[in-house]
């Protein structure tokens, strides 16, 4: 869990210093006052990721060049700063080599928000994201697969749009996206595998009725990447760009054993959202032996009173929480959270109430 956490021009905060008990703490105030800003600094602070931007450098406040989030978790110090187009990490007091060093004695992270509706209905990046989130906290080694191949795709991407022929060239970045993209493939196979059962149990719960959820990987490849490879060649050529690989793979959602994209109704695609979500968090848990900590950006306050009393039973009653809203008429039926700090957010501003 964290203690305490302080911004340097993170967002809209110029300035920002936070304590919290251990149970968590809820952030009230109208919207775009701040509130998801501060779950989004504990998220990058934890996993050097943020759920909103794919780039760093978005996070720093206007007018500045980089930003700094430190903390007080898991009684040790912990500091990232971005500064120069990269991060500069911390522990302990000490620097910290690399991003995999950070993040092996860290904690774990379940972000729940609103946006999650895009895990059933948006794009399919949606869901990669979801999946490469979820590994990443589970395989140490996945981060690395990831990175090296998305720097070997965008290296044969910039080839292939080349007038004049670059295929020795796009072959030994190939190798490096076979190798590693074959390690991501494998392991969301597996994510998927164990997810599915932990996300049929809470979509049932969650929806009071038996919903038949299930979950296919739809991988943008045959079970041979290499293969596949060869075989979309002439294709690649033509569209100048990479059409198979990870960097293309889906995750098919279905109720009833229909798309739940298209015909479940917008009540039954929340309650996926949150199953999805509630299943990530028991599945962290089971890998790593930690309760994650639970970051919920105005949830409580959009749902019904029964999905809200289910999501309540599946918290972790011991994890930290973290929940934003804009108000609180929902929290007089949970005792259980009375322990939880309450701090209001107005202009950019964080006060007691």
């Amino acid at each position: 869990m964290v203690q305490a956490i302080r911004l340097l021009d993170f967002r809209c905060f110029s300035a920002l210093s936070l304590r919290v008990p251990a149970e968590g703490v809820l952030l009230v105030g109208e919207n775009a006052q701040g509130k998801t800003s501060i779950l989004e600094a504990l998220c990058v602070l934890i996993r050097l990721h943020s759920p909103r931007s794919n780039r760093m450098a978005t996070l720093a406040r206007i007018g500045s060049t980089g930003f700094g989030v430190t903390g007080e978790a898991w009684q040790g110090q912990r500091s990232v700063r971005y500064a120069d187009g990269g991060l500069i990490l911390r522990a302990n007091h000490q620097p910290v080599e690399s991003q995999s060093e950070y993040l092996k004695d860290g904690g774990r992270v379940v972000w729940l928000g609103n946006e999650d509706l895009d895990l059933v209905r948006g794009p399919a990046e949606s869901r990669r994201r979801f999946l490469d989130f979820i590994a990443s906290q589970i395989d140490p080694h996945y981060r690395v697969s990831f990175s090296r191949y998305k720097r070997a795709l965008r290296a044969k991407n910039f080839l292939l749009k080349e007038i004049r022929s670059r295929d020795a060239e796009i072959q030994s970045y190939e190798e490096i996206m076979i190798e590693s993209g074959t390690h991501l493939i494998q392991r969301r196979e597996q994510v998927i595998h164990e997810l599915a059962t932990l996300a049929a149990t809470a979509q049932n719960d969650i929806s009071g009725i038996n919903e038949a959820l299930t979950m296919r990987y739809l991988p943008a490849s045959g079970p041979d990447l290499r293969e596949s490879m060869l075989q979309a060649r002439d294709r690649e050529i033509r569209m100048r760009q990479a059409v198979v690989g990870p960097h293309r793979d889906d995750l098919d959602l279905r109720l009833h054993g229909m798309p739940a994209a298209s015909y479940a109704s917008e009540g039954q695609q929340r309650t996926l959202a949150i199953a999805l979500k509630l299943a990530q968090g028991k599945l962290l848990e089971i890998h790593t032996g930690q309760l994650p900590i639970y970051l919920i950006d105005d949830v409580f306050g959009e749902l019904d009173p029964q999905r809200r009393n289910a999501l309540m039973r599946h918290l972790p009653q011991q994890a930290q929480k973290w929940i934003t809203s804009t108000h609180l008429d929902w929290l007089h039926d949970y005792p259980e959270l009375a322990a939880l700090a309450r701090l209001r957010v107005s202009n950019n501003q964080v006060i007691p109430f």
